[in-house]
């Protein structure tokens, strides 16, 4: 009887189904890299490959596993950036680039490591170019942030991943920056880059 019973709960243990969810990372990459360089119209390349990460975190080993079930991945899939609110967010992010770039030319602003716009120096800038240069930088960093929210949201992540897709993001702004850009590196210390 009672070696039944372990044989049923061993069968029952080995029968039980995990399912993780994976943050799309590689998806988010490509949309990324498509958006930035539609935007910035940076230099093409090859992106790194990213493997899909886990939102749940669990110890190595924390799961029982006998070796009958083999761990299932989802396919990779291709991530929704191009619903209304996205298309107008990445249209306006678009459209204030022409206004952006002679600013990022001449060092006035600059990527920090978070991919966010910043006002570097005022140098060589009129009141009325200093104030337009705080306005431009102002609005880009809202519709970024709005566009890292959009994207969340339109392929059902959760809103605390947001900070991942802005890390993504920030390392395509950083990457397809031109040549002479001011970018700020992961400790904080500005290039030219």
């Amino acid at each position: 009887m009672r070696g039944r019973a372990t044989v049923v709960l061993l069968v029952l243990l080995s029968a039980c189904v995990t399912v993780n969810i994976y943050f799309p990372a590689a998806a988010v990459q490509r949309a990324a890299d498509e958006i930035v360089k539609e935007t910035w119209g940076g230099p093409s390349g090859k992106t790194e490959q990213i493997q899909p990460q886990s939102l749940l975190r669990f110890a190595p080993g924390g799961t029982l596993s006998l070796g009958l079930v083999r761990e299932a991945y989802a396919q990779e899939a291709d991530i929704n950036v191009s619903n209304p609110a996205i298309r107008g967010l990445r249209e306006s992010i678009k459209r204030r680039s022409g206004a952006i770039k002679p600013y990022m030319d001449k060092g006035n602003a600059g990527i920090n490591q978070d991919g966010m716009l910043v006002v570097r120096s005022s140098e060589g800038l009129s009141l009325k170019d200093r104030a337009e240069v705080q306005q431009l930088i102002e609005a880009e960093n809202r519709d970024r942030q709005a566009l890292y929210a959009e994207i969340a949201k339109a392929n059902n992540i959760p809103p605390d991943a947001v900070p991942k897709i802005k890390g993504i993001f920030a390392k395509s702004w950083i990457d397809q920056a031109q040549s002479g850009w001011w970018v700020q590196d992961s400790q904080g210390n500005w290039k030219r880059k």
